[in-house]
């Protein structure tokens, strides 16, 4: 397979502030996560790459999982479930709705200016984490599936990138 290197945009140096810094590395994550379904075909972007099961969209239905529980209080009851896209819905579907968690999340953190206060999560009765903590979780979460992201898609196509 013909190697190939994709430069990601770094994460910003610069930051106001502790929450703009939190925010710029969480969306260079969630950019690049995403990126790694760029120009993969079906089955591919489906397909196994370890023995676990783990591919890159279940990856991606994952992350889009944690999001929405994070930032907007939706109750997951099955997490090993989150791993594994629905046989109908394509890589383009999946894509959409993690963009769409991302922007519902970031709408959630644009009204947010105290890092130690709660998530406000309105119609949600779970006790919510203080934005701080949310946005190191997330960074983690996506940081690690990242990494599990940028194995996998050299797996399929030995495409690699940061």
């Amino acid at each position: 397979m013909p190697s190939t290197t994709r430069r990601d945009t770094p994460p910003p140096r610069t930051g106001s502030g502790e929450a703009e810094v939190l925010r710029g590395f969480l969306d260079y994550l969630r950019d690049s996560v995403a990126g790694k379904l760029d120009g993969v075909p079906e089955p591919r972007v489906r397909t196994a790459g370890v023995p676990s099961g783990t591919n890159l969209l279940g990856l991606l239905t994952h992350l889009t999982a944690v999001e929405r529980s994070t930032f907007l209080g939706d109750r997951v009851a099955d997490w090993q479930a989150t791993f594994r896209a629905a046989a109908g819905e394509s890589a383009a579907d999946v894509l959409a709705r993690y963009r769409e968690a991302v922007r519902l999340a970031n709408e959630v953190l644009d009204g947010c200016t105290d890092l130690g206060a709660p998530v406000p999560r309105p119609g949600s009765d779970l006790p919510a984490p203080s934005i701080r903590w949310a946005l190191t979780h997330m960074i983690e979460e996506t940081g690690r599936h990242a990494g599990h992201a940028d194995i996998l898609r050299e797996l399929v196509d030995g495409a690699t990138g940061r």
